[in-house]
């Protein structure tokens, strides 16, 4: 990390209002979640407390002790065969955009993820305009796999969601293996 007052690590649960202040800016000022409402401390808890509960991750980067954005991994979808398969979630505060935390929070929550035995990371990105979390998510080996068009209405306008996938570890090379 560049900067020595920079740090990644897991959430905690004083992170929360921090947490739910970043995604509330988001969902009322971004495309990159297709939320129109955003949550309270409550539900934010109930959602990080879930991803958790499954061991999975939950990250936060702060600089000097301000939590500026983070990161999660949650299973694509329910049902068990996609136990391999997590989607990423990276949020940054506003003034924290374009200074390549949000890159630096992906790698980590992918390395993370890898170490867990998981096989393959999609990205579900709000808004095909959405040129950052799209450059970042190609900078660190995701590939485009799909657009669904118009799949949103957010703002008074159509929005696309772009899709991107990237293996991690021996990917589909090799068989899985269910940890013990």
């Amino acid at each position: 990390m560049s900067a020595p007052d920079l740090l990644i690590r897991p959430s905690t649960p004083a992170d929360l209002p921090a947490i739910t202040d970043i995604y509330g800016w988001n969902v009322l000022n971004g495309t990159g979640t297709f939320e129109l409402e955003a949550p309270d401390l409550d539900e934010m808890t109930r959602r990080r407390d879930d991803v958790l509960s499954k061991g999975l991750p939950w990250l936060v980067v702060e600089r000097g002790g301000r939590v500026l954005g983070y990161a999660y991994a949650n299973h694509f979808r329910p049902r068990k065969a996609y136990r391999f398969c997590l989607e990423d979630s990276v949020y940054l505060a506003a003034d924290a955009k374009g200074q390549g935390l949000g890159r630096l929070l992906l790698a980590e929550l992918m390395a993370r993820c890898e170490a867990l035995g998981a096989r393959q990371m999609l990205a579900v990105i709000g808004d095909s305009a959405n040129l950052g979390s799209v450059g970042v998510h190609r900078t660190l080996g995701f590939e485009p796999i799909g657009v669904m068009k118009s799949a949103g209405w957010k703002f008074d306008r159509w929005l696309d969601v772009v899709l991107m996938q990237k293996a991690l570890g021996s990917g589909d090379t090799t068989a899985a293996v269910d940890p013990a």
